[in-house]
């Protein structure tokens, strides 16, 4: 059986604009040329919301007040091509990321190259559905939780 890795990620989104951040060159010096909404991979035995917190806060330094559940997406990738289980949830204070000291976190100058919001319809950013979607509408209303089912 292929091992699952089970990330989490924020959907910080205010005035058509969504906090993205472009990481760090990989361990092999290649530039990553996308964007990404902040989160990551849980730790043995953490909730969903309590990994997505540390995520959020070891990244970029402010703590999330978690929404509800919008999307998930199923892939096969990563650096060991295991599949891959993300659950992103809206952030309901985004006001307050604007205004971000990636000096202050434990992970942020060692991972983020760039912080900022961004409109996602004009940049590359993973995961695609996200450039392609009403992500007010999903924040919005009641729209069941979309799904991306990558894996073939």
């Amino acid at each position: 059986m292929t091992a699952r890795r089970i990330n989490v990620r924020g959907i910080i989104y205010k005035d058509g604009k969504m906090l993205c951040q472009q990481l760090t060159p990989g361990a092999d010096g290649k530039v990553r040329d996308y964007w990404c909404t902040p989160g990551g991979g849980l730790d043995a035995g953490e909730s969903l919301h309590q990994g997505l917190t540390r995520e959020i806060v070891e990244e970029i330094g402010i703590s999330p007040k978690i929404g509800k559940l919008l999307f998930i997406q199923q892939f096969e990738g990563g650096s060991r091509n295991q599949e891959q289980l993300e659950f992103f949830f809206h952030i309901e204070n985004a006001s307050d990321y604007h205004d971000i000291d990636l000096s202050s976190t434990t992970h942020g100058m060692a991972e983020i190259q760039d912080v900022e919001f961004i409109d996602p319809k004009n940049h590359n950013v993973l995961p695609s559905f996200l450039t392609k979607i009403d992500i007010a509408a999903y924040i919005n209303s009641n729209l069941p939780v979309l799904i991306d089912n990558e894996l073939n």
